[in-house]
């Protein structure tokens, strides 16, 4: 039975600091321009808040952040 390969090296956290903000923020201002407007005239901010969080949650786990650590994997393994 061949050995498993080893698992790569953990990329640099000060790189995976600056790519989170990277994806973050054209995210939460990319809901708060679609969503905010029609919320804010019917909801209170913690439940405009609740919302936009479950929105930009999901989006960076399973859209964005796979997305870029993909694009940038050579610059994070550096």
């Amino acid at each position: 039975m061949p050995e498993p390969a080893p698992a790569p090296p953990r990329p640099n956290r000060h790189k995976m600091v600056l790519l989170t903000w990277v994806g973050i923020w054209p995210t939460i201002t990319g809901v708060l321009w679609l969503v905010l407007p029609p919320l804010l005239a019917h909801f209170p901010l913690p439940v405009v808040t609740l919302i936009v969080t479950a929105l930009v949650v999901p989006l960076m786990g399973y859209v964005v952040m796979p997305f870029l650590t993909a694009r940038c994997r050579d610059w994070l393994h550096r």
